[in-house]
């Protein structure tokens, strides 16, 4: 797999950090809407805490939790994605729009690797994955077998210039408490049933009184407790007064990775390097017999064998076919839009960045992290209580009625009770809730070992799902460990895939464990391997993904001990053909021209004819006519192999294009 810009630990934890829900009263919003942001996007820049937390294991050690970050949402009482594991329209949008938008800069860094008689000039990073990947797994749904993106805390806000701020705590308390309590709303999922609330007094200083606010504040801290509240002061300055002032805007960044309806924000044509042939952004959409692929509409020429080269007249890659796409390919739309000329923070000083900086470590350290503690420690005395005669009397139980330990590898055989659901209360549970929560704050040692528990009893239930999901988590949690005490379980992985995949129909699920075990394996230089994980999980039901992962799979292949060269260039290709089926059609184009350079002039003559044909046809599509037409002439050779009837067709193809270059405009 290519480079990645984080280590594989920094990766897996900011893949799973606390979750923080967000109640603000409508004059609080006003406050933060000064800056063209709600309440969490405020925060969401300075949610990384730069200073190590403390916090005591249920053995009263004192364990190290470095680097933590949160994650502060609105809540909503919507699912994000359906609950079924296949991702809606929406999702497959947004997927499709992050790697639309990640395309390799002009001059970016590339990897030369020299393997035998190849100098192969290779894309050193792919932060296109990155980003999907991390968009992937940020929105992933809760889930009722897990607990790791359900809310531990809740932050209520209210503005100072309330008339009374505490009724409006009172009313945003007692609204927190209906969502979770009253059964009216499946999301969102809380971690348990006491949730943490944390109370918020924002206070305007462009023109709030501030001693009546810190007067509010110390009757709060009579109230909630002096580790149960704060006091936030922001818009230190007016957006005219400083208008001449150079503020950073760290929301922008965020704000685009979570915004369906940002738009691109183009650039100037770029010139095309020899190696990738980039461009800037044109339509993705063809118009010709389209159909919609993972959110993005996709012309039907894309629909053939990725090694098929097209006959001609009435096949999709006709003179007529191309003409269609050249008409119907629209100019790249001009970047008018308002988020990209929109500024935020414009009230904030860095004085008032720094508060908020402030207040989330007081938040983490004084609030979130102490009440993690004390519920670690609860679910550790319950369930050494009720150890002795639980599993004494499940032990007896096994030991008269038969069964036992249900071996991992009888998965596939075992009765599919995915829609099995324990009670909130049943130990099971329990276990699974106190190894997410250990989990969560980087206690590896002690998660690995509940969750090794809660495999075992998830098995002996045949609870295919909830087994599949303590197995993923073990495994990561043992390689997480400082030290690494045991080897990383990937057959634990393997056997979690195969269960979200083939038992629990669960795609989501199989595919975030794919792309951790993939990582953990490339991590250990298991290029072997993570290849084989990464080729398993291509299927028809998504083109994007599909290409995504043979494209990393081929930077697996290249990246061995002995760099497997043929494999790298056909997986690029299959790669390259899914990405154009997606309608990524860029990353299409990028993929064929890496390929070409294990292909060209070595005699295999066809494979060159079928990759200049594609790369030809592509260039086209993108408004790269030259490079179209280099394309093209290629392909016209005296020794061509191909039969006189296909020599034709790329002939009036190749006419077309240069004609359509050339004299365009001689009419």
């Amino acid at each position: 797999m290519a480079q990645c810009v984080q280590s594989v630990q920094e990766f897996i934890q900011d893949s799973f950090v606390p979750m923080v829900a967000v109640l603000c009263s409508e004059d609080a919003e006003k406050v933060t809407r000064k800056n063209n942001l709600n309440f969490s996007e405020l925060l969401r820049p300075f949610c990384r805490l730069t200073s190590e937390g403390h916090m005591r294991d249920p053995s009263n050690q004192v364990q190290v939790v470095k680097n933590l970050r949160i994650s502060v949402n609105n809540v909503v009482t919507r699912p994000s994605v359906p609950s079924s594991g296949v991702p809606g329209h929406a999702h497959r949008r947004l997927l499709s729009e992050v790697v639309l938008t990640c395309q390799p800069a002009e001059g970016g860094v590339a990897n030369v690797i020299t393997a035998g008689d190849y100098d192969l000039n290779i894309s050193a990073t792919t932060p296109w994955f990155e980003a999907y990947r991390e968009s992937f797994l940020q929105s992933m749904p809760a889930s009722d077998h897990e607990f790791l993106n359900h809310y531990l805390a809740c932050l209520l806000v209210v503005s100072s210039s309330e008339a009374v701020p505490v009724e409006k705590f009172l009313k945003l308390s007692q609204e927190q408490h209906r969502i979770q309590h009253s059964g009216e709303y499946t999301n969102p999922k809380w971690f348990i049933p006491n949730t943490l609330k944390y109370y918020v007094l924002l206070h305007d200083m462009s023109q709030g009184d501030e001693q009546r606010a810190d007067s509010v504040y110390e009757d709060m801290k009579q109230r909630y407790g002096a580790q149960g509240c704060y006091l936030l002061k922001v818009n230190s300055r007016t957006a005219a007064a400083g208008a001449d002032e150079q503020i950073p805007d760290p929301w922008s960044q965020y704000l685009h990775k979570s915004s369906l309806q940002s738009q691109v924000q183009l650039g100037p044509r770029l010139s095309v390097p020899s190696i990738y042939l980039l461009m800037y952004r044109t339509s993705e959409v063809d118009g010709h017999d389209s159909e919609e692929k993972d959110g993005v509409l996709v012309n039907s020429l894309d629909n053939t064998h990725p090694l098929q080269l097209d006959t001609p007249s009435d096949t999709p890659g006709s003179l007529d076919a191309l003409r269609a796409v050249a008409v119907e390919t629209k100019p790249p739309p001009l970047a008018t839009g308002v988020a990209a000329a929109t500024s935020h923070g414009a009230c904030l000083t860095l004085n008032d960045h720094d508060r908020i900086r402030l207040f989330i470590q007081e938040f983490t350290f004084r609030g979130l992290l102490p009440h993690i503690e004390k519920n670690i420690r609860q679910l550790n005395d319950q369930l050494v209580s009720r150890k002795g005669l639980s599993r004494s009397l499940f032990s007896a139980t096994k030991k008269w009625f038969g069964g036992g330990k249900v071996p991992e590898k009888s998965i596939a055989e075992l009765k599919n009770t995915s829609g099995l659901l324990y009670p909130p209360e049943a130990p099971e549970l329990q276990i699974r809730k106190m190894a997410d929560l250990c989990f969560l704050v980087q206690l590896y040692d002690l998660a690995y070992s509940c969750y090794h528990t809660a495999k075992k009893d998830f098995l002996s239930d045949q609870a295919m799902l909830y087994a599949a999901g303590a197995l993923e988590m073990a495994a990561v949690s043992a390689f997480l460990q400082v030290g690494a005490p045991r080897p990383y379980p990937a057959h634990y992985m393997d056997t979690a895939i195969q269960t979200y995949r083939d038992v629990s129909k669960n795609m989501v699920l199989a595919e975030r464990c794919a792309l951790l075990s993939a990582e953990v394996l490339k991590s250990q230089a298991k290029y072997s391997d993570a290849a084989t994980l990464l080729i398993k999980m291509t299927s028809e039901d998504s083109d994007l993904r599909s290409a995504l992962l043979l494209e990393q799979a081929a930077h697996c292949f290249i990246n061995m001990r002995n760099p497997m060269v043929r494999k790298f260039a056909f997986h690029m290709i299959l790669a390259g053909h899914r990405f154009s089926k997606a309608g990524q059609k860029r990353h299409a184009l990028r993929c064929y021209c890496q390929a070409m350079q294990v292909y060209k002039g070595k005699g295999w003559s066809l494979a060159e004819d079928h990759i200049n044909f594609t790369i030809g046809r592509q260039s086209f599509t993108l408004r790269q006519p030259e490079n179209a037409v280099t394309a093209f002439r290629h392909i016209l050779t005296n020794d061509s192999q191909q039969t006189s009837t296909q020599q034709g067709a790329f002939l009036r193809e190749y006419l077309y294009v240069y004609k359509d270059t050339y004299f365009h405009d001689i009419d």
